[in-house]
């Protein structure tokens, strides 16, 4: 009986973190749409434009993934990590809009290198809070710090996550100082898509528990 339900909660886990994943493209989609449309209406170096491609390219996927969470608690359905990830996104996604507000408000150049850390936020902020909910999730199911922290260092997702936080604020200081500035909606919306690698941890999900499946 235990196998049994064990079997029907990774089902249930690939499907999600598959919906996951075509959140993030979606949200891709839209960013650079948007800054290719922005840009042709001459809209380059706009505060409120880069905002919303931002946002579109960075966290598109946040508010689709927590409409998922909430769609998920109302139709009853047993909490997952999936569940969990999208409710933290959610949450986290408004923290670089105050960022990105403020930055400017003191003056940083957000076209230099010393303004990467702003697409990092936009890409980034709500994988943290995803990382975060997931943690919480995992203290929850075992009820013991200790054990959620061995179960947080083995689990392929929350390790993929925490990667990907880590990593991408290199790679966007190394761009900037190669001479990358995002002077045009497109290239902020591409900046921050090349930096949103949210996608990565859900693959990683939905192929692990397609794996369980097939064993």
């Amino acid at each position: 009986m235990k196998e049994e339900r064990e079997k029907k909660e990774e089902v249930f886990e690939e499907e999600e973190f598959g919906e996951l994943l075509k959140y993030t493209l979606a949200g891709y989609a839209g960013g650079l749409g948007l800054g290719w449309l922005l840009d042709k209406l001459g809209f380059q170096q706009n505060p409120i434009g880069e905002w919303l491609v931002r946002t579109l390219a960075g966290e598109g996927e946040s508010i689709l993934e927590g409409i998922f969470a909430v769609k998920k608690r109302l139709t009853g359905a047993v909490s997952s990590l999936a569940q969990a990830y999208g409710w933290g996104k959610l949450i986290g996604m408004t923290v670089p809009w105050w960022i990105d507000l403020f930055s400017r408000l003191l003056g940083v150049n957000v076209y230099g290198w010393e303004g990467f850390y702003i697409p990092y936020f936009y890409a980034m902020s709500d994988q943290i809070g995803a990382n975060v909910s997931g943690f919480i999730y995992l203290y929850k199911k075992e009820g013991n710090f200790s054990k959620a922290v061995k179960r947080y260092f083995t689990n392929p997702v929350m390790l993929t996550s925490l990667l990907v936080i880590l990593l991408v604020p290199i790679g966007l200081l190394v761009a900037r100082l190669l001479g990358f500035s995002p002077t045009t909606n497109f290239y902020a919306a591409l900046e921050t898509v090349a930096a949103n690698l949210c996608w990565l941890p859900p693959l990683v999900g939905m192929l692990v528990e397609k794996k369980k499946g097939s064993d």
